[in-house]
């Protein structure tokens, strides 16, 4: 649970003549496991072998190996994902919110983040129609700078270089995340009249609904890199919809999106 320089700054109080108690109630540490520390053989050195390399912190700063998945879970992360710190400030939590309505989606989310950070933890946490996918690690700052105080829509959401790299590599990867978040796919209807007769005619539309303009404008830059044709819905309410409806950009987005599961 604690990180390695948590238990560097413990040996060092240590090592610096405080007490066993202090530096328990300095740090918020047990003693027991500051004492383990003290005793194990060369505790450090093999923490550190078995740390998990954070592409970011290198001294050339690089990307995910599979970037396909971090864009994906980028799309996700922007649309239902936080990031919060843990308690003894030693890590990160990335919280990835999935509607129990749709299970196929919880395992997607999952997947990316064992393909993007493959030594850490996963675990699912059931809420109230909803499940939170969440994962522990040092790290999730640096591959997610987005994350702030505040809500998203309350601050500027803008993608580093690197990340839009990516996004411009694996477009589709982004939308789809995106649309497994905030996004839906529902089928319309309206009646016509043919030869006289009224008709029932059903249409297939695709919906992204945030309150981001920021996140909305990722969403729409990325449609037009891929070439789908997008308008605007329900300007006056403070949730501003993105609404894909022209048959031709439905089909494409059938093709490489499709309905939640």
């Amino acid at each position: 649970m604690y990180g390695i320089h948590t238990r560097k700054h413990a040996l060092a109080l240590l090592a610096g003549g405080r007490s066993l108690n202090s530096v328990s109630k300095q740090t918020g540490i047990s003693r027991a496991a500051i004492r383990a520390w003290q005793t194990r053989i060369e505790p450090l050195p093999r923490l550190l072998g078995n740390a998990n390399p954070c592409p970011r912190c290198r001294p050339e700063p690089g990307t995910p190996e599979d970037t396909s998945s971090y864009a994906y879970l980028l799309g996700l992360y922007l649309g239902d994902g936080c990031i919060s710190a843990h308690s003894r400030g030693v890590g990160h939590y990335l919280r990835i919110a999935c509607a129990d309505t749709w299970p196929g989606l919880t395992e997607l989310c999952r997947n990316a983040i064992k393909a993007v950070r493959p030594e850490s933890g996963v675990y699912n946490l059931q809420r109230q129609g909803y499940v939170s996918v969440t994962s522990y690690d040092r790290h999730w700052p640096c591959l997610f700078p987005q994350h702030g105080p505040g809500k998203k829509h309350n601050r500027l959401i803008a993608l580093e270089p690197w990340q839009q790299a990516i996004v411009d590599a694996h477009p589709w990867e982004f939308i789809r995340g995106l649309i497994h978040s905030d996004g839906s796919r529902i089928t319309n209807w309206t009646e016509k009249l043919i030869g006289g007769e009224r008709k029932r005619y059903e249409y297939v539309r695709y919906f992204f609904t945030n309150t981001s303009t920021d996140i909305l404008g990722l969403f729409t830059d990325t449609l037009d890199q891929v070439g789908v044709e997008w308008r605007s819905a329900n300007q006056s309410r403070r949730a501003q919809n993105i609404s894909v409806a022209r048959k031709a950009s439905v089909a494409l987005m059938d093709q490489r999106i499709g309905p939640k599961y």
